[in-house]
Order: structure tokens, then C-alpha cells, then sequence
């Protein structure tokens, strides 16, 4: 039975599990064309919330590192705010589904078609927005400032080892589940804005990785460094042999495999599933307790 209670009321942890669960199953059962185009506006969404965290750290040097950081993970949760305000798909949250599926209303067919269709959906939809940004010549702001953080950012971030890229996916789906697990409880749209955005500064000012994300970030400083000219190397004082490590083979697998899988990790069991275990699971009645003696 679907929970619908008293839209001024804010959910319990309870049913903010069978809302979870509910919404899980509809996600699941989806079209796969609605669920592609609904993952399309997701990859994109997330995509501009790097724009806006990209632009807010041309110049952030002159500024206290933790400061700097702070800011840009709050202008980032913009991303994540018009997702889940606009019904769109995101990957990182759709291992939530998980949860569905411990509850057996929905099979392992259904769970990763799901999964599949929204992962290539979000990919595509950071890429458009990664090559329009691009086309659009922002990376070439603040003389070129715009494009040089992209770069750095990008090879940050395939520079990790597979293990801490691992561990850095895990711990930001962890945040990314529980801002979106917590804007269930919210009955009016300020309640759901504030319940995601800390979650997501958090993981954004702390480094951690988000597949999605990465694919808007990495594959924009891939296309700077093979197509910028001459002038924009000199204004940045960069050189194209800086970034040597950025390319499409370590992107894939230096961090964009190792992150998925600490995505679903992060938010389908150290979120979904505990919280399927502690709210659905644990609170079914117990066959003792159904039994009646004298």
C-alpha cells in the first residue's frame, strides 16, 4: 500500500522507508524510454551544477581552501536540487532501488535494466552539455581561468588509485542517498531544498567522487586539452604534457569504473539496503507474533 499521508505532516523515518520503496518500484517499472529521456535531463542538471561549481573557483586561490570548497559544493547541489524537484532519473540515486528488489517487488531484470538505461542516459546527457559549454567558448572565461580549472579538476580526479576511487564513490553516494533519502520526508519544496543541499556540499567540498559528475567534468577537460590553441596555453601558464594523464582510457577505467561501483555501494546498501533492513524488514511482524496459544 502506497503511504499518503497529511501533506502538511512531515514523514516519519518509517514511512519515509515505504516511500523510498515505493518510489523505487516506479523507477523500476518504468518505460525504458521514459526513464531514458527522464535520465537525458538528470545527466544534464548535474552537468550544470559543475558549470556553476567550475565558475565560482576561477579565482578561489586567494581564498581560505576550506572556504573555497564550501562554496562550490553549495552552488553545486543546485544540480541535485532541479533532479529531484523535476522527477528526473540520476544513477547515483536509482541504486536506491535496491530496496525494491530486498522487498521482492521487483526482479534483478527489471533493477538493472533500469540501472542500464538511466547509467547511458545520464552519460549522454552530460556529454551534450559538456560539448555545448564548450562550443559556447566558457572555457575560455577569465582568460581561460574557467578552462584551466576543469583541467586541473579532471586530472584530480584520474589520478586516483582504483582503491581510493573506490572508497571516494562510496562515500559520496552515502551523502547523495541520504540528501535524497531525506528530501522524502519534506512536504513543501524550501523543505526538500534544504534537506538535499548540505548533504551534497558536503560530498562536493570534501572531494569525494560522483560517476555522474565525472562524466560532465573529465570528458570537458579531455576536449579542452586536445582542441585549445596556442594563446589559451600561454594565458593559463599550463602546457598540454601537464595533463598527460587525462585521457579517455584512464577516465573509463581509472575512475569512472572504480567510482560506479562505489556508488552503488555507497548508496544502494550502506543507505538502501540498511535502511530497508532497519524500517521494512525488522518491522515485519514476527511469526511468534502472530500465533496464539493459551
Amino acid at each position: 500500500m502506497t503511504v499518503t499521508p497529511d501533506s502538511h505532516v512531515l514523514l516519519s523515518p518509517a514511512q519515509m522507508a515505504r516511500v523510498a520503496e515505493d518510489s523505487s518500484v516506479a523507477k523500476a517499472t518504468n518505460r525504458p524510454l521514459k526513464s531514458f529521456l527522464l535520465g537525458l535531463t538528470a545527466g544534464g542538471y548535474i552537468a550544470l551544477g559543475f558549470v556553476f561549481f567550475t565558475t565560482t573557483q576561477v579565482g578561489a586561490q586567494d581564498m581560505p581552501w576550506g572556504v573555497a570548497r564550501l562554496l562550490g559544493g553549495l552552488v553545486f547541489s543546485t544540480g541535485i536540487v532541479l533532479v529531484v524537484l523535476t522527477g528526473a532519473e540520476l544513477f547515483t540515486s536509482s541504486t536506491l532501488t535496491l530496496t525494491a528488489r530486498a522487498s521482492g517487488r521487483i526482479t534483478w531484470t527489471q533493477l538493472l535494466r533500469n540501472w542500464g538505461v538511466v547509467y547511458v542516459a545520464n552519460f549522454i546527457g552530460a556529454l551534450v552539455i559538456a560539448a555545448l559549454v564548450y562550443l559556447a567558448g566558457t572555457w575560455q572565461s577569465a582568460d581561460g581561468g574557467w578552462g584551466a580549472v576543469v583541467l586541473d579538476t579532471a586530472q584530480a580526479k584520474v589520478s586516483h588509485p582504483f582503491l581510493e576511487a573506490l572508497v571516494l564513490g562510496i562515500l559520496c553516494n552515502l551523502m547523495v542517498c541520504l540528501a535524497v533519502w531525506a528530501a522524502y520526508s519534506g512536504r513543501t519544496t524550501t523543505d526538500k531544498i534544504l534537506a538535499l543541499t548540505l548533504p551534497i556540499a558536503l560530498f562536493v567540498s570534501a572531494g569525494f567522487e560522483h560517476s555522474v559528475a565525472n562524466m560532465f567534468m573529465i570528458p570537458l577537460g579531455i576536449l579542452i586539452k586536445g582542441q585549445a590553441g596556442p594563446e589559451f596555453w600561454s594565458s593559463t601558464g599550463l602546457a598540454p604534457a601537464d595533463f598527460a594523464d587525462l585521457t579517455w582510457g584512464s577516465f573509463l577505467v581509472d575512475n569512472l569504473l572504480p567510482v560506479t561501483l562505489g556508488n552503488i555501494v555507497g548508496g544502494g546498501v550502506m543507505v538502501g539496503i540498511m535502511y530497508w533492513t532497519i524500517f521494512r524488514y525488522l518491522e515485519r511482524p514476527r511469526p511468534e507474533a502472530l500465533t496464539t496459544g493459551c
